[in-house]
């Protein structure tokens, strides 16, 4: 496409979105979401982020807390791992090869591209080490490098566990070592043809056995053919020492961050769902993944509400598809999961801190933002609180995006600015 039709469509879309959702203020979130009828145009709502500099600024957290930039000048850091010692594992990357289909994805990587960081990509994991204890971070080396988009981390067996964009690996581990000792073993082979959503999420079963990785789709609902979503929009279960493979949960189109509940052993995922909609449609969500389970992608969103554009449609897998847990709102693009602990504080001690990296394709963009949601009994309970805010102000300037969201168990948030490149660290004023 020439550049000329790009700019002109691209007056049109903002044109389009002068007169577009409210904001926040639409939002529909927990277990019981207010879903509006879909709102299709010739183009969705879309919103160019303006990137400034923290500068001497920093985000906003709640009274009795502190937050600390413990690593800056890293090459787009996307989730962290906090070891058994306390060091902290930091994945920095890049990924995703998918051609542009239509005029409209031409658009959205312009709109999108606009927003994130002009780093290149490390492909690594950088280690950081608090040396004695005060919450800076003294040591800082690159403990693996020539890594593929690593995304996904976890620890089990005396092991490091990797999921890049194309293959889950593990790397030999010994305490307080700063640099791995040779290179990663091949585990399994992950789905990474066209790759649209690249980001392979992670997490270990507590018994060390099994390792989830969530596969996004490779559409939105499915405009590239179904031919190429083998393997995608769900979660696998990989046997930590064969390496062999199943699916574990399907219809999820893009399960982004996964976790173990620490007292039910529960596996949860944040899920980022459909797009062209409308603003207000469709919900993210936060959600208990039960194996074997159906979760709507793409043949219907939220439960059984059937999307139309998808043909041929299947009666019999909207029938059987589960409804979420808890909406996040639409478009949010949440894409960090953790489970809180007591040290955390009392107010924030049970309940799951999500960090939401913000929408591209509202006029009045959402997210940007940590969130926590209380737990009652293993279940979301009550409205989301803001944790950290403040990535993006009133007048539209984005000074970051949090992805990974990560908590010490000895009394701290780990979050990953991808946007800014820093590594913030949000613990308990003491």
């Amino acid at each position: 496409m020439k550049r000329p039709n790009i700019l002109g469509l691209l007056g049109l879309t903002l044109l389009l979105t002068a007169c577009a959702d409210k904001g926040e203020s639409t939002l529909s979130r927990g277990a019981d979401p207010t879903l509006p009828e879909p709102k299709r145009g010739l183009l969705p709502d879309m919103k160019i982020a303006e990137p400034v500099a923290w500068g001497n600024e920093k985000p906003t957290v709640p009274k009795g807390y502190t937050i600390t930039a413990i690593a800056t000048d890293l090459k787009i850091p996307r989730q962290s791992l906090v070891l058994p010692n306390g060091d902290i594992l930091v994945a920095e990357g890049r990924g995703g090869n998918a051609p542009k289909l239509k005029p409209k994805d031409v658009i959205a990587g312009y709109i999108k591209a606009k927003g994130n960081t002009k780093v290149e990509g490390g492909d690594r994991l950088t280690l950081l080490r608090d040396t004695d204890g005060d919450g800076q971070y003294e040591t800082r080396t690159v403990f693996a490098e020539n890594l593929n988009a690593p995304y996904g981390l976890a620890f089990a067996n005396n092991k490091l566990y990797v999921a890049n964009q194309d293959e889950l690996v593990s790397f030999d581990y010994q305490e307080n070592q700063t640099k791995a000792s040779g290179p990663p073993t091949s585990i399994a082979k992950l789905p990474a043809e066209i790759n649209h959503h690249w980001t392979k999420a992670l997490t270990v079963s507590p018994d060390g056995r099994y390792l989830y990785v969530g596969i996004g789709s490779n559409s939105n609902i499915g405009e590239r053919g179904m031919e190429v979503e083998l393997d995608r929009a769900l979660v696998w279960q990989i046997d930590a020492a064969t390496g062999a493979h199943k699916p574990y949960a399907t219809g999820l189109r893009n399960p982004t961050a996964l976790a173990i509940h620490p007292d039910t052993g529960q596996l949860w995922a944040v899920v980022n769902e459909r797009d062209e909609l409308g603003p207000d449609l469709v919900p993210d969500y936060l959600t208990s993944v039960r194996e074997g389970a159906f979760y709507g992608w793409p043949y219907s969103y939220w439960g059984n509400n059937v999307d139309t554009r998808v043909k041929p449609q299947d009666p019999k897998k909207v029938a059987a598809a589960v409804k979420p847990d808890y909406s996040l709102g639409s478009h949010v693009a949440a894409l960090g999961l953790d489970f809180s602990v007591p040290a955390m504080g009392a107010a924030f001690a049970g309940g799951a801190f999500v960090g939401e990296h913000g929408s591209w394709n509202r006029a009045n963009p959402v997210g940007y933002k940590v969130i926590f949601v209380p737990f009652n009994n293993g279940r979301p309970a009550g409205e989301p609180i803001d944790f950290v805010t403040g990535f993006r102000d009133a007048n539209g300037k984005t000074r970051g995006r949090p992805v990974g969201v990560t908590v010490d168990p000895r009394g701290a948030l780990i979050v990953a600015d991808d946007l800014a490149n820093i590594v913030w660290r949000v613990a308990p004023a003491r």
